[in-house]
C-alpha cells in the first residue's frame, strides 16, 4: 500500500519574502547557510517578515547554543528537545533532533529523548537537568530554591543552572513562534545524522 504525503512548498502560514528578501545582510547569511548546510533553515526564512528582529534573535540563539558554557552543545540540544516535546513544536523537534544526532553521534538519542527522556538511559545529572527544563516549561511558578540546590549537588555551577534556564526559556519562545506561524521543518533535517 503506497502512502502519499501532501506536498506543500509553503514554509509558514504567513506571507513572507523568504529568500527573495531585499536585505543584503540576510541574503549573505542565507548564502552562508547554503554553503554549510546545503539549504536555508526555514526558521531563518520565517524572520524575513521582520528582518530587524532576526539579527538580535540569531545572535542570542547562536551565543546560547554555541557560546561558552559548562553545558555541552549536545546537552543544550537535549534541553531544546524536551522543551519542544512538551510544547509539541514540530519544527524544533525535527531540526534539533537532527542537531543532536550530529553532535552526539548517537542516531537514536534524539528520538529516545523526544519519546520519553526519563527512559532514555541518561545519567542522573542529565535527567535532573532535563527535569528542570520541563518544569520551567510547564510550571515555572513552581520553580524553587530546592531545584537549584538539587542541581548544585549534581555538579552544576550557578552559571550552568542559569544556562539551563535560559536555554529552556529560549526554546519556549521559539516553539511558540514557530507553532503560531505554522513553520514547517525543512525536509533535509529528517535525514541528517542518520
Amino acid at each position: 500500500m503506497g502512502i502519499e504525503l501532501k506536498q506543500n512548498d509553503q514554509f509558514s502560514w504567513l506571507e513572507m519574502p523568504g529568500e527573495n528578501i531585499e536585505d543584503e545582510g540576510l541574503r549573505k547569511l542565507f548564502g552562508k547557510a547554503k554553503e554549510v548546510l546545503g539549504f536555508v533553515p526555514n526558521v531563518f526564512l520565517g524572520y524575513t517578515i521582520r528582518p530587524t528582529h532576526f539579527r538580535p534573535w540569531f545572535n542570542h540563539f547562536r551565543e546560547l547554543m554555541q557560546g561558552e558554557s559548562e553545558l555541552s552543545e549536545a546537552e543544550r540540544e537535549m534541553i531544546c528537545l524536551v522543551v519542544s516535546a512538551e510544547n509539541q513544536c514540530l519544527y524544533c523537534l525535527v531540526a534539533h533532533g537532527a542537531e543532536l544526532r550530529q553532535k552526539s553521534g548517537i542516531p537514536t538519542l534524539s528520538e529516545r529523548i523526544i519519546f520519553d527522556y526519563t527512559r532514555a538511559g541518561l545519567d542522573k545529572r542529565t535527567t535532573a537537568m532535563l527535569d528542570y527544563a520541563v518544569k520551567i516549561t510547564n510550571r515555572p511558578v513552581d520553580c524553587n530554591q530546592g531545584d537549584i540546590e538539587n542541581l548544585r549537588q549534581l555538579g552544576f555551577s550557578d552559571e550552568g543552572i542559569f544556562d539551563i534556564a535560559e536555554t529552556a526559556a529560549m526554546f519556549n519562545f521559539t516553539n511558540r513562534l514557530a507553532s503560531a506561524s505554522g513553520m514547517r521543518p525543512n525536509e533535509e533535517y529528517y535525514t541528517l545524522g542518520r
